[in-house]
């Protein structure tokens, strides 16, 4: 195995990811169902990757982890519901650096979901990230016009949480066969919510927004997902972990450069506190 050529797919998988808020800005759709497509598509085009490959879905395989699939795909379909609505809600920067809470999250809640030693160093980084969180928001000098976006993003945190826990509890599953399931899910968990929260809207799409949403479908979900799980299984735990922070990097810098989303000095600093708290902690794992 090719362990450069997985490195440069993983890092080419997180930056697409790190992109997807940007992209969002410019799709006239409501961002729940551009969420759903997203699902179908990426669901679509990894079964054709199989198909293409000669293999088919490991049923048995399915069955065996059918509980933790169920889960997965769920807070999958929730945390995009809760992640493209804080992009609409805040900046993409503030979205994107909520969402990335959910490892510190982990560091919390491991001793009773993975049954994991609570690791006292990691304690300051948990506190970093926490007061990087209320810099970037912007509640601490009375900025509370994102706060609904925060909030957004932390409960995206939070299902991304589970997803991670699920993720480690599945047994002998192919990483393609785990994708389409949970892609899959995810797409049946936020239909019920597209058709409530837009009866009686007449959707419009204009040929830009068709492409993006296509786009995002099967290059920023399919391929990428194809790239990110196959990066999971080959390369190390910590490699892994550390190079996934290029995605808030990116979105704070697409944030900044392409959509003029300003922070302010404690916009910065509370991003830097985030995106470095999570990183040491990762270089503190054993």
């Amino acid at each position: 195995m090719n362990i450069a050529l997985e490195r440069f797919k993983y890092i080419l998988a997180v930056v697409l990811y790190g992109t997807i808020g940007m992209l969002l800005r410019y799709v006239s759709a409501p961002s729940e169902l551009v969420a759903m497509c997203r699902g179908l598509l990426g669901s679509g085009f990894i079964l054709l990757v199989l198909r293409l490959q000669g293999r088919r879905l490991d049923w048995e395989a399915i069955r065996r982890n059918r509980k933790w699939l169920l889960v997965a795909g769920v807070s999958l379909g929730l945390n995009w519901i809760f992640l493209f609505a804080a992009y609409m809600q805040t900046t993409v920067a503030i979205a994107s650096l909520c969402n990335y809470m959910a490892p510190l999250i982990v560091i919390l809640i491991a001793p009773l979901a993975l049954r994991e030693r609570l690791d006292k160093r990691k304690m300051p980084c948990v506190a970093a990230a926490f007061l990087g969180i209320v810099l970037v928001s912007g509640v601490w000098n009375g900025g509370a016009g994102s706060l609904s976006g925060v909030i957004m993003g932390l409960l995206a945190a939070v299902c991304f949480v589970v997803i991670v826990i699920c993720n480690r509890k599945l047994r002998d599953i192919p990483a393609l066969d785990r994708s389409v399931v949970q892609l899959a899910l995810s797409a049946l968990t936020i239909l019920p919510y597209v058709l409530f929260h837009n009866r009686g809207v007449v959707l419009t799409l204009d040929a830009r927004s068709v492409l993006i949403i296509l786009t995002l479908g099967v290059l920023h979900t399919g391929l990428a997902y194809c790239w990110y799980f196959s990066g999971m299984g080959s390369l190390p735990v910590q490699t892994v972990a550390i190079l996934g922070y290029l995605e808030p990097v990116v979105s704070v810098l697409c944030s900044a450069l392409f959509l003029r989303e300003a922070m302010g000095p404690a916009g910065w600093i509370g991003a830097v506190l985030i995106i470095g708290a999570a990183v040491v902690s990762e270089s503190l794992a054993e």
